[in-house]
C-alpha cells in the first residue's frame, strides 16, 4: 500500500524523534524529502543529512540538532499544503512564520526555497510546510 502524504510522514518522524531526543531519524528517501533536508540544513535547523543505499531502497538519515542545554533547535513543524487541499501563494503574499523566526518551505519553479529566498527571487509557489 502506498503512502498518501510522504512529506507529512517525514515531518511526523522528525517531530517524534525530537520529542524523545533521538540523535538521528531514518525515513524512506525521495527527491523532495532530500530537498527539504537540504533546506533545513542550510537554515541551521538540522546538523546534517545523508542518503544511504541498502541495495533495495534508499534511506534518508537526518541528524537532528540540539543546543547546549539539550533542547531541539526545531520546536515545531506543520504541514501546510496537503494532498486534499493545496495552498499556493504569490511572491507578494508569502506569509511569515512567527514574524520571521521560522521558515516556510515553498515548492517553486526554481526548486524548493525558503520564504525569504522566494521573496528575494520574486517567485511564488506551493507552501509545503512551516518550521520554527
Amino acid at each position: 500500500m502506498t503512502m498518501t502524504d510522504p512529506i507529512a510522514d517525514m515531518l511526523t518522524r522528525i517531530r517524534n524523534a525530537i520529542t524523545v531526543s533521538f540523535e538521528t531519524v531514518d525515513m524512506p528517501a525521495s527527491k523532495t524529502k532530500v530537498s527539504i533536508a537540504k533546506v533545513l540544513k542550510a537554515e541551521g535547523m538540522v546538523r546534517n543529512y545523508k542518503v544511504l543505499d541498502d541495495g533495495k531502497h534508499k534511506v534518508l538519515r537526518v541528524v537532528l540538532k540540539y543546543d547546549a542545554d539539550g533542547r531541539a533547535v526545531i520546536t515545531g513543524l506543520k504541514r501546510v499544503s496537503k494532498p486534499g487541499c493545496r495552498v499556493y501563494t504569490g511572491s507578494d503574499s508569502i506569509p511569515k512564520v512567527l514574524n520571521g523566526y521560522g521558515i516556510n518551505i515553498l515548492s517553486t519553479s526554481r526548486g524548493l526555497l525558503t520564504d525569504r529566498e522566494a521573496r528575494t527571487q520574486n517567485v511564488g509557489g506551493e507552501i509545503l510546510c512551516s518550521v520554527w
